[in-house]
């Protein structure tokens, strides 16, 4: 079992950054890759970036490309977002989400239900 802790969320005016982490603990060396989701208030959870251990490689929904980045330190098990010009169309609960080695479906169709593993998710406000 993978466990996945994020932190870094909080209230931020629009326009502003804000830098998200995902710790991963637990069965790591089996994580291929891992991926940040978001869900407003009334909305489905839509996947925002993904980020691949063994390539580096990202992926990114087209409404934050440009504009969020996602990166990860193998040493720690973390993986980052960072957010700059955010509007408060970002407003949500931000969530980090990991697929073990043999599961590939989620990178190239990164719904929810293509992850295995799931944080328990943090706060992004951003205010107008």
């Amino acid at each position: 079992q993978v466990q996945l802790v994020e932190s870094g969320g909080g209230l931020v005016q629009a326009g502003g950054s804000l830098r998200l982490s995902c710790a991963a603990s637990g069965r790591t060396f089996s994580i291929y890759y891992m991926g940040w989701f978001r869900q407003a208030p009334g909305k489905e959870r839509e996947f925002v970036a993904a980020f691949s251990w063994s390539t580096s490689n990202t992926n990114y929904a087209d409404s934050v490309q440009g504009r969020f980045t996602i990166s990860g330190d193998n040493a720690k098990n973390t993986v980052y977002l960072q957010m700059n010009s955010l509007s408060p169309d970002d407003t949500g609960v931000y969530y980090c989400a990991a697929n073990p080695y043999g599961r590939t479906s989620g990178w190239s169709n990164p719904t929810p239900d293509n992850y295995a593993y799931w944080g328990q998710g943090t706060q992004v406000t951003v205010s107008s």
